[in-house]
């Protein structure tokens, strides 16, 4: 059995905020790049240099990509052969504290009725998932609420099929229009039961940008969704031109007969997130 200690999750879970905020991954500066280079629009192209400007100073300064920085989603992938001495829970509380105290990030959590400020953006939203093996994997998206309101669900009748999925999520994202600060990265959960279908969408960010699912008839329904959304011409920030999703990322669980939950979980264009295994 092996064994992980608190201190060692905070630690790894301090560092993942600070350079989740700081520091966008190599795949989505270079899905920005290329969204650059075949935009249409000569207001969005200049835009999207914009973007990718703030992103250097970002990195080089050690300041937030967005004043935005979110609420904390953690996912947690620990191996049914290892264990954290300790609480789990709490060490990644004091990791987000410590992170969002020591990266200077602005404190967005508050209490849903009073609206009272935590003051250290705990708690974080944390999914905890076993795994073969004895390793602890840590993936931490800090979800800024320009695109986290435009998350949406619904419960679609199993005679939508494939057609209703499209039409469904591309009219989610449209209708978000610049409030998600696009070029977006769409997560879907298709299947399920009605919270399941959410979490999907939201784990399937998780996945490196573009990456295809395994399953050939899915990673077809996300071309053909990327490709619909494309097609409306709302482009980067509202602005138009043929970049509004820079991907669409689906994730797949099997649904009880008279059902097809759909879940849409939209990521702005910094898709702020970092995952490290201990």
């Amino acid at each position: 059995m092996r064994v992980f200690s608190g201190e060692e999750v905070t630690a790894a879970v301090r560092r993942l905020a600070i350079s989740a905020a700081c520091d966008l991954e190599p795949d989505i500066l270079e899905a920005l790049l290329q969204a650059r280079d075949r935009e249409s629009s000569e207001l969005s192209r200049n835009v999207l240099e914009l973007l990718l400007e703030n992103a250097d100073i970002a990195s080089r300064e050690r300041l937030p990509v967005c004043q935005d920085t979110g609420i904390a989603v953690v996912f947690v992938e620990l191996g049914r052969e290892a264990r954290v001495d300790g609480d789990l829970s709490v060490a990644i509380e004091e990791g987000v504290r410590r992170g969002y105290r020591d990266g200077y990030l602005r404190s967005s959590v508050c209490d849903p009725l009073t609206r009272i400020n935590t003051n250290d953006n705990t708690p974080a939203v944390i999914h905890l998932e076993p795994v073969a093996g004895d390793g602890l994997t840590l993936r931490l998206l800090p979800k800024g609420c320009g695109s986290e309101n435009m998350s949406a669900l619904t419960m679609l009748p199993p005679s939508a099929g494939k057609s209703g999925i499209i039409s469904y999520v591309v009219e989610q994202v449209v209708a978000a229009g610049s409030n998600p600060c696009p070029p977006v990265v769409v997560g879907v959960g298709v299947g399920g039961s009605f919270e399941k279908s959410a979490y999907l969408a939201k784990k399937s960010l998780c996945r490196p940008l573009g990456q295809p699912h395994a399953r050939p008839d899915a990673a077809e329904l996300e071309a053909e969704i990327l490709a619909g959304i494309n097609e409306k011409g709302a482009g980067v920030h509202g602005l138009g031109g043929n970049n509004t999703a820079l991907a669409v990322h689906l994730e797949l669980f099997p649904s009880h007969i008279a059902s097809l939950p759909v879940a849409v979980n939209i990521q702005c264009h910094a898709h702020r997130h970092k995952e490290i295994s201990l």
